[in-house]
Formats: C-alpha cells, sequence, structure tokens
C-alpha cells in the first residue's frame, strides 16, 4: 500500500505582457499596509484558481514569443554575414534543440532565395492551412519592408501555433518561423492538477487507495475540493520498520508466507507487496507475529555556478543580462535578491538537491550548474524530467546568470542536484521519496529542496527526513495548494523548514496552504522559470515559493559555512518581512523571505553568532535545546 505525494504545488503560468501590471510589486506598501488573506469558501476557491489558471495560460503565450523573438532577432543579425552553409546548420541546430520551432524560412530578397526547414513532427500540411498562409504571407510583406512580424495564435488540431519574422540589420535578409504552442496544453493539464481544480490521482490508478488521512476510512475523491480530506497508498503493499535486523532467511521466509512479489529495503524500514492481500490483512499479520516498532500504509506522494568573481564585469552585478529578467521575473526583486548579490552570489561548493520529477539536463540555462543526481524511479536511467515540474523548480534555485538567456536563477553559482523520485505522472511513493532523500544527503547535499507532499504523517518517510537533519541538511519543502489548514508532510514535520506562498502584492496566494507549521512565504504566483525542451514557462504554486528558500539556504551556507542546519534556518525567520499580524501567525509563518536582510545577518566569519542581534542569538539557542530535548 502507498501513498501518493503532491507535486509541490506548481501552476504553470508562462508571464505575459499583461502581467507587468499585475505581477510587479507595490514598492511602497508597508507590512502594516497588508491585510490578512481572508480564507476563502470552497465556490471563492474554484473561481480563483479558475482565474489564476487562464492568466498562466496567457502568460505562457506571451512568454513563449518573448523567448522565439530574441533567438530570430539573433539568427537574423548573424545571416549579414554567414554564408549559406552556416546558416542552414544553424537553423538546423536550432531546431534540433527548440523542438517548438516547426518551420524556419530565411529570405535573401537581394537574390530573391529562400529555403525551408520543417521539423520531423509537423503532421499538418501548411500548403492547405488557410491561417497559415494568410500570416505567412503577411509575415513576407513585412520583411520586405524591414519590420518585425508576429501573428496571432491559431489553432490546428488542438495545437495553438504563431508566425513571427524577424529582418535582419541589413535588411535585405530575414527569418520567418512558426512556432508551436504545445506547452499552453500542457500548462492547462499542469495546473488543473497542481492547483487541485481535478481530483488527483484519479481513482483506480496505481491500485490506488484514497482514505481519510486521519482514519484510514475509505473516501470516494470526486472533485478537487476533496484532495484536502483524502491521503493516497498503495492497497498491496505496506512499510514495517521491525524491532531487530531481519536476516535474509527470516525475510524469504516472510515473503514466502504472504506470496510476496518483491521486498525493498529503505533505511530503517522495509517495504513488501502481496497481490493477494490487502493493507489490512498485511498489517494484522506483522503486527500479530512480529510486534514492529510501527507498521503503515505505503503513501504516494503528489508534485505540490574563478566562481568568487563576475564572469562578466562589463554588467552591473546586481541587473543580470537575462532575456526574461526584467520584465518577467518581478520575484526576484521582491525578496532583495538582486542586492543579496552584492554579499555572495553563492558557491559550487554548496549543493542543493531538487527531490521532484527530475530536471532537462539538456536546457541551455540549467545545464551549466547541474551536478550528476539520481533517477529513484528507473536507477539506470539519468535523472532525466518527463513532467517539467522539476525543472521549474530547478530553474528557480539555479538557471544560469548573466548569460543573456531565459531567466535568472536566485543562486549564480550554487550546483543543483537533480534527483528523481516522482514518475512521469507526477507522482511518487513514501519510498522513492525517501529514498531521494537519503541519496542526496549521502552524496554531498547541503540542502533539500521538496516541492511535493501528502496529509498522511508517514514513519517511514520522517525516518529519512530525521536521517538527513541529524546529518546537517537543510530541508525545506512547500505546504501544499488545497488553501486548508490541515498540515501537509513533509513540510509539517519539526525537521522541515515549511513554505507557503505569497503574490505580488504580497499577500497570500489564494490557493496557498497555512497553518501553525508555517515557517515563511516567498513569491508563488506566475513564477517564471525554465521548462522541458528548452522552453520557458512560469508556474503558480507553493512548489514555487519553496525553491526560492532552498536558493536562500543555499546563499546562506555559501556566506558562512560555519552555520548548521538549525542555525541557517533560525536565521530564515528571522530575517524576513513581516505580513499580516504582528509576529507569527498561521498565514505567513514569520513573515516574506529577505534575501538581502537573511545574507547580512549571516555575514561570513568564523562563528556562527557574531553578527547576530542578541534576541536571534536567544532564539536561536531555544529553538536548539527544544530540538535536542526531542530526540
Amino acid at each position: 500500500m502507498s501513498r501518493k505525494i503532491w507535486l509541490g504545488s506548481g501552476v504553470l503560468v508562462a508571464v505575459a505582457m499583461i502581467t507587468t501590471l499585475m505581477l510587479i510589486p507595490n514598492s511602497n506598501t508597508s507590512s502594516k499596509q497588508i491585510s490578512r488573506t481572508p480564507v476563502a469558501n470552497p465556490q471563492q476557491e474554484e473561481h480563483l484558481k479558475q482565474t489564476i489558471m487562464n492568466h498562466d495560460i496567457s502568460s505562457t503565450d506571451h512568454l513563449t514569443r518573448a523567448d522565439a523573438k530574441e533567438h530570430l532577432s539573433n539568427m537574423a543579425d548573424q545571416f549579414n554575414s554567414s554564408s549559406k552553409q552556416q546558416i542552414n546548420q544553424y537553423i538546423q541546430q536550432l531546431q534540433k534543440d527548440h523542438h517548438h520551432i516547426q518551420l524556419l524560412t530565411w529570405i535573401d530578397f537581394s537574390k530573391q532565395h529562400s529555403s525551408a526547414y520543417q521539423a520531423k513532427n509537423l503532421s499538418w500540411d501548411t500548403n492547405n492551412n488557410k491561417d497559415f498562409n494568410t500570416y505567412q504571407k503577411l509575415a513576407t510583406n513585412q520583411l520586405r519592408n524591414h519590420r518585425s512580424y508576429e501573428s496571432p495564435s491559431f489553432k490546428v488540431k488542438d495545437t495553438q501555433y504563431f508566425i513571427m519574422a524577424e529582418p535582419s540589420t541589413q535588411g535585405n535578409k530575414g527569418i520567418i518561423a512558426l512556432i508551436s504552442q504545445h506547452v499552453l496544453n500542457e500548462v492547462s493539464n499542469h495546473q488543473k492538477r497542481n492547483l487541485r481544480l481535478i481530483p488527483y490521482p484519479k481513482e483506480g490508478n496505481y491500485r490506488v487507495e484514497s482514505v481519510e488521512t486521519n482514519t484510514l476510512r475509505d473516501i470516494t475523491v470526486k472533485t478537487g475540493h476533496d484532495n484536502e480530506k483524502a491521503s493516497h497508498y498503495y492497497e498491496n503493499e505496506i512499510v514495517v520498520h521491525f524491532r531487530e535486523e531481519m536476516s535474509d532467511k527470516t525475510l524469504m521466509a516472510i515473503s514466502k508466507e504472504i506470496k510476496s512479489n518483491w521486498i525493498r529495503k529503505m533505511g530503517y524500514a522495509y517495504v513488501f507487496h502481496a497481490d493477494h492481500m490487502n493493507y489490512s490483512q498485511l498489517k494484522t499479520f506483522f503486527m500479530n507475529k512480529y510486534h514492529p516498532n510501527y507498521v503503515e500504509p505505503h503513501y504516494l506522494y503528489l508534485t505540490n555556478d574563478d566562481l568568487t568573481k563576475d564572469k562578466n564585469t562589463s554588467v552591473t552585478p546586481n541587473i543580470p543580462n537575462d532575456l526574461l529578467f526584467s520584465k518577467y521575473q518581478w520575484n526576484l526583486p521582491a525578496i532583495k535578491t538582486n542586492k543579496g548579490w552584492e554579499l555572495t552570489k553563492g558557491s559550487k561548493d554548496v549543493i542543493i538537491a531538487v527531490v521532484d520529477t527530475g530536471v532537462d539536463l539538456k536546457h541551455p540555462d540549467l545545464k551549466g550548474n547541474l551536478i550528476d543526481g539520481y533517477n529513484v524511479v528507473d536507477p539506470s536511467a539519468q535523472p532525466k524530467d518527463d513532467v517539467g515540474h522539476g525543472t521549474h523548480v530547478a530553474g528557480i534555485i539555479g538557471a544560469v546568470v548573466n548569460n543573456n538567456e531565459g531567466v535568472a536563477g536566485i543562486s549564480w553559482y550554487n550546483k543543483v542536484m537533480p534527483i528523481k523520485a516522482l514518475d512521469s505522472s507526477g507522482a511518487g511513493t513514501t519510498y522513492s521519496v525517501a529514498e531521494g532523500v537519503i541519496w542526496a544527503t549521502d552524496h554531498g547535499a547541503k540542502v533539500i529542496n521538496m516541492s511535493l507532499g501528502n496529509y498522511a504523517d508517514s514513519e517511514f518517510l520522517h525516518d529519512a527526513i530525521k536521517y538527513a537533519y541529524n546529518r546537517d541538511v537543510v530541508i525545506v519543502a512547500a505546504t501544499g495548494n488545497d488553501n486548508t489548514e490541515r498540515p501537509g508532510y513533509p513540510a509539517a514535520y519539526p525537521e522541515v523548514f515549511s513554505v507557503s506562498a505569497t503574490d505580488s502584492n504580497m499577500k497570500r496566494a489564494s490557493f496557498s496552504n497555512y497553518g501553525d507549521y508555517v515557517d515563511v512565504v516567498a513569491p508563488g504566483e506566475s513564477i517564471a522559470s525554465t521548462y522541458l525542451n528548452n522552453e520557458y514557462a512560469a508556474l503558480s504554486g507553493t512548489s514555487m515559493a519553496s525553491p526560492h528558500v532552498a536558493a536562500l539556504a543555499g546563499l546562506i551556507r555559501s556566506r558562512n559555512p560555519n552555520l548548521n542546519n538549525e542555525e541557517v534556518m533560525t536565521l530564515m525567520r528571522e530575517s524576513v518581512v513581516d505580513l499580516g499580524d504582528a509576529g507569527r501567525d498561521k498565514y505567513f509563518g514569520y513573515g516574506q523571505v529577505d534575501i538581502y536582510k537573511a545574507l547580512n545577518a549571516a555575514g561570513n566569519g568564523s562563528s556562527p553568532l557574531q553578527f547576530w542581534p542578541q534576541h536571534v542569538q536567544n532564539l536561536m539557542q531555544s529553538v536548539i535545546q527544544r530540538k535536542q530535548s526531542s530526540k
């Protein structure tokens, strides 16, 4: 039996022109002016989530266009001094790396010559499509007049497309491209799942049982609102933590008796699978015969970069030249990221692991900051992302900065370790997430981000969390997107630093979970980042808020390596902008993270406390004592 974890709460959105007004926070807003966001009722909540989803799709459209325009402009400029052969090679390589560019035509008006390159996966005839032919002619006419062109979106076989044209600087050459917006469909499906607008997972998939979280009584998940009441586990599996180490002979005897197809060991516990016994039967068997420390369902969890100097000193250090930064990444200035870069841009020695759906390992805006990771789902394969969620999370942390490409990550130099613990459906078991946490810990991660969760308190996963915590890892997790006060795990474990989401006005995001276990909040609406197939998208969700904080933890440990994990977490709680009620509250925790404030407090001296105010030192000591007494 097993439970699924949320994909930490992502809602896909690729940021748009119209988002400039919506997303840029008011710099004059003070914490005293910001009121606590009321909890929406189910009907209001669904309307708010639908509004966010529709905005995200519109935003994705604009972000896709901005990225395409940059590539076409660069290509058109190269045509001035390139030979026909060089142009052909460039186009072929561009199409290979950017599958959404379905057709490229370059034109030399001085020689009345043109060449077209069509992608192999284009499944319709452009010659017989009225919209395509109309917009292609308009694009050609605009190029003749040395003007750019951008068509409206048009649909072919359920996929949106647009045509874009860019002239060369000399005016006698130009490029026309047909761009697929299949990402809009992916965004829509992703958002419905991660914003809990649909029940997930569907009943019957994976032989999964949906149960009431507290009682394990059966529950049928019919709507998105039922998700906050339910947990999910594999009906024919069980997790067992024995009182003593089991010999191979004993394990073989157990396997034979329950007719188990396989047994897996992780840390201190075992997972048993038996096709012909359900969880209740397995529980009775192990409790009566072995009296273990605990048994529990196998829960299913879902998705909720010489380095001390700037490589390009001609660019202002805190305003990177990344294409989408100034226009779309409202979230970084909102938490004083730019100013924080004056203190540190990170260190390659502090590794941040992303336990998620994997990462697009070939994305040009990520691969420079990635290190070897692990695929728990298929250990023989690389941790390649087949969902998009992990790629987006990784980009928030470590997209390459100052490379004239896409977005900027919060850290310039911290390396990102991709751990694929969630499969192509965006879900993973307790076992896979626990194994991912332990593997990352054993292979040098100093910070672990988990934008995933479930409402079930799993001792099995908690054991893995304790394993990492006791080895000085800072563990950061998203709280979830059900607009509920119910504690989500792993975020609610005392060893985990839990993060909820705010919008661009520093108000609680309408979908964000809340509660007394929340540590801090961070931006989580319309966050632009990397996506599959070398594209960019924006997501909304606590999944997007969590990596902001994981990146901050990596920067703090880069600036002052002497701080232990508890000291880092205490510093992040204290170095915030207080929102809502004065002091800590259940909607904002201690407040919204402030990267400059936190890095300034961290200092870079040998003593972890010498740079902090006395009240911070007192709080830290009390937290450390409480943690030690609970062990």
